[in-house]
């Protein structure tokens, strides 16, 4: 049976509650099969109307009106239950409704649900209907009070405890939130405590709950979350609100945590870490979302956002906040470039293709699979435009006058717009256009010296998909150096608001090398060509780090473009320049990683596409395999002498203290293992003492003979850390060789530890296989497809969700030969058929197969 077509929702329907809720008090009789959750909410009506409550998969029991039987006044929907306008006070009144809900059967993780044992809820976007009858949209924003009824020991929920006995606890929030906010877990659990004790002297509790095993594994995201509430005091003026703050880790979870008002929930991966099962990675994603869950107190919970088609105001700049953090904790330049190299891989992919969208969508089917990388990343580029618009110190001020005039509030994004007009006094109707026109702008640019002027002329190529595009205003963060590489201009912002726009520079004594887009100011593509000399020059001499990796990136790109093409041999100016770069002493090691780092398999399809060329998957795999042999020849005569200075690394401490050396020692490994053969690297996967050296040697060994060894001892040794198999799955797909890549995937698949009910085990093999070894997933035979298609059809069945996140894998489909194009629309076809498909996927796959 064909899956009928659910009705979009449109932003430009949106019509404010004609009912404020403004109060509810939840109690819940926990059960595994029969929950029963009461509801008693006081109910205040604006106008005269029907009032329809959201609803799902729920066992109505009862419904009373200001004491009195209301249940027959009701009229039931698969979407939820309304009551006629004539039926209702037309004044406040206490409506109370009995519903009963199955968690253990709940495997879509969304509502309450039990993980291995434990309660556990996630409410957002439309989770809350999942427990109990409510106006499930986000400016609804009502008090919470909540009893938990259950024997064991831990019973949490927003806000303060009130009360607790041995059997009940009490939790009151006293500040107004939406459903989305809601959050309650019970379970056996231990606690990782600590306190913060506020700029105004409130000390504050904070609590990290896990289970027994784990309570080890707390200590960086407790310092972590110390430092986020530090942050966010000294920076943004934001204090903490309650007199408690606690995180939850869960095993079972379809997101990386959720911001619930006092109540965080995480997946485990972001919370517990010790330097045995945790690489310097892991640790630097830890600090960035235990950040980003708690920046969103104020933006995402005191001010949200009014409907979901505003996601990006909350999310955006929550995202952004995080960066900002991020890259005080760490180097500046080291963050910018890996947001960026994320940007790019997901968010311009996703920009290019058919699941393009704006930041503020007009429409969705299924909000769930609106939470992307542009709602995220490329909203976050918003805010950070605004930043560089109005300078730092402004910014600051712009965003206190936010929180004052809408704290409390559901808001907009022109809401959020009118602030920064008003504080500024600033028109920003240009700018606004970014959030409402999808595609990633291009722009083009030409320059011009004569007679001690120089000009750079900027032409912004506009998506054509977008009706009358206008030009957008976009933030150039620019330098110029002179033939000697000193820098004649520093950095200022150019403002680029015109489709055709000139900038003139006078006095000028000889030709300049522009820097252009420093720190990546906007999120554009700039066409800007350049020889490999100029790159090479810049490479070294430009004084903005992210420019110097994006010009090595054009340097490497260039090299690896005419090995796919051509079959040429490594550009020497690209493997001299990285020679230099090794040696010099003066640069940061986790920059230098992060030059050594070939272009992305997408960055490099992108680049073949430019040039109206069809791209192999297989040729990029082999070009990309090629130059680092190569690479790794050239640097023979060093490569010894890098290494044994960066050896002992084996830190076990919190801190991260040789982060960037332990980085650097993992790239040279990987070049060192193409000339050796896996040899080195055998001997530092035995003498490891930390998943950041086991893992950086495992990596290159995945492709010599010790593979088999080193994925048996892996296994033996961490076979009970669910966290640290995750990496086991994932490493042994991403690593191997493509034409064994879906025969592996198969045989991972059927392990014992393969899990496809929990999220994290999901994405570790089948979306790693997917995106990490695109060469294997685009196999010629289609079977990779295949396979793909055939998880996504399983999984859909248990956890939309999850499902429909795997359809991304083949949001590209239409870049290839006309072979792999068909191949792919025939397990596109073969999913889209499968009788009760969920909306989720269904959407996700009929935007994926669409011609628009």
């Amino acid at each position: 049976m064909k899956t009928a077509d659910p009705k979009p929702t449109l932003l430009s329907q949106y019509k404010p509650p004609n009912h404020r809720i403004d109060n509810i008090f939840l109690t819940f009789k926990l059960h595994p099969t029969r929950t029963i959750v009461t509801s008693k909410m006081t109910i205040t009506p604006i106008k005269k109307s029907k009032l329809f409550l959201d609803g799902s998969e729920l066992k109505l029991k009862s419904i009373s009106l200001n004491g009195l039987d209301y249940l027959s006044k009701a009229n039931i929907q698969k979407q939820g239950l309304y009551f006629n306008s004539s039926d209702l006070p037309g004044k406040p009144y206490i409506l109370e409704i009995v519903t009963e809900i199955n968690p253990e059967k709940n495997t879509s993780l969304e509502g309450l649900y039990i993980s291995n044992g434990m309660y556990c809820t996630q409410c957002e976007a439309e989770g809350f209907r999942k427990i109990t009858y409510y106006q499930d949209r986000p400016d609804i924003m009502a008090k919470f009070k909540v009893r938990v009824e259950s024997d064991l020991p831990v019973r949490l929920s927003n806000g303060n405890k009130t009360n607790e006995t041995k059997n009940w606890s009490e939790w009151e929030d006293p500040w107004p939130k939406p459903s989305y906010l809601f959050a309650l877990v019970a379970g056996e659990l231990l606690s990782f405590d600590d306190h913060f004790v506020t700029k105004s002297g409130k000390k504050i509790a904070l609590k990290i709950w896990v289970r027994e095993e784990d309570i080890n594994k707390c200590a960086f995201a407790m310092d972590a979350l110390k430092k986020s509430m530090s942050w966010d005091e000294v920076n943004y003026g934001r204090e903490y609100d309650l007199d408690i703050f606690q995180i939850v880790a869960v095993n079972d979870f379809n997101m990386g945590a959720m911001e619930n008002k006092g109540l965080n929930i995480f997946n485990s991966k972001y919370v517990l870490a010790s330097p045995e099962t945790a690489t310097d990675s892991d640790y630097q994603f830890i600090e960035g979302i235990i950040a980003h869950e708690y920046f969103h107190n104020w933006t995402g919970n005191r001010i949200t956002c009014r409907d979901w088609f505003q996601l990006s105001l909350k999310e955006g700049l929550t995202v952004f906040r995080d960066q900002q953090f991020s890259s005080d904790q760490n180097s500046y330049s080291v963050q910018r470039i890996k947001d960026v190299i994320q940007l790019r891989n997901r968010q311009f992919a996703e920009d290019s293709g058919p699941l393009s969208h704006p930041v503020r969508p007009q429409k969705y089917t299924e909000i769930n699979n609106f939470y992307t990388a542009t709602i995220y990343e490329k909203g976050a580029e918003l805010i950070s435009m605004l930043h560089k618009l109005v300078g730092p110190k402004a910014y600051k001020e712009t965003l206190n006058l936010y929180f004052d005039r809408h704290d409390g509030e559901a808001c907009t994004i022109d809401e959020w717009i009118k602030v920064f007009e008003d504080y500024n006094k600033i028109d920003l109707e240009q700018f606004k256009l970014w959030y409402d026109h999808a595609g990633t702008p291009i722009v083009t640019v030409n320059e011009k010296f004569e007679k001690e002027t120089y000009t750079l002329k900027f032409q912004q190529q506009l998506n054509k998909k977008n009706k009358n595009p206008k030009p957008f205003l976009i933030p150039i963060s620019f330098g110029l150096l002179n033939q000697q590489g000193t820098e004649i201009i520093q950095t200022k912002v150019l403002k680029l608001h015109k489709k055709e726009q000139e900038f003139k520079f006078e006095n000028i004594k000889t030709k300049p090398f522009p820097s252009i887009l420093r720190d990546f100011s906007a999120p554009v593509i700039i066409n800007h060509k350049t020889t490999d000399e100029h790159n090479a020059f810049m490479l070294k001499y430009d004084t903005n780090e992210f420019n110097q990796w994006e010009f090595g990136q054009k340097l490497a790109r260039s090299s690896v473009l005419q090995t796919i093409l051509k079959g040429a041999k490594i550009n020497s100016l690209f493997a001299n320049s990285i020679k230099d770069i090794l040696n010099n002493s003066n640069l940061d090691c986790g920059f230098k990683a992060l030059l050594l780092k070939l272009p992305t398999h997408d960055s490099l399809t992108e680049d073949i596409l430019k040039l109206k060329k069809v791209p192999d998957p297989i040729k990029i795999h082999q070009a990309l395999h090629s130059t680092q042999l190569e690479l790794a020849q050239t640097l023979q005569s060093n490569l010894d002498d890098l290494l044994s200075e960066l050896i002992p690394f084996n830190d076990n401490e919190l801190i991260k203290v040789g982060a960037g050396e332990r980085a650097l020692y993992a790239s040279l490994l990987k070049l060192n293992t193409f000339l050796d053969g896996g040899k080195l690297a055998y001997e530092r996967f035995n003498e490891a003492k930390n998943m950041t050296d086991i893992q950086a040697a495992f990596i290159p060994l995945m492709s010599t003979k010790f593979r088999p060894q080193a994925i048996r001892q892996f296994y033996k040794d961490w076979k009970t850390d669910r966290l640290v198999i995750d990496k086991w799955f994932a490493l042994q797909i991403i690593y191997c060789n493509p034409n064994d890549a879906t025969e592996i995937a198969e045989k991972l698949s059927a392990h014992k530890d393969f899990d496809f009910k929990n999220p994290n085990r999901v994405r570790s093999l089948i979306s790693s296989f997917c995106s990490g070894n695109p060469a294997g997933f685009h196999d010629v035979t289609g079977d990779g497809y295949k396979f793909t298609a055939d998880w996504i059809i399983t999984i859909d069945k248990i956890n939309p969700q999850t499902a429909a996140k795997l359809c991304t894998a083949f949001q590209s489909w239409k870049n290839y030969d006309k072979n792999r194009q068909n191949k792919s629309k025939e397990q596109l076809n073969r999913i889209l058929l499968t009788a009760n498909l969920s909306r989720d996927t269904k959407e996700m796959i009929d935007r994926i197969v669409s011609k628009a």
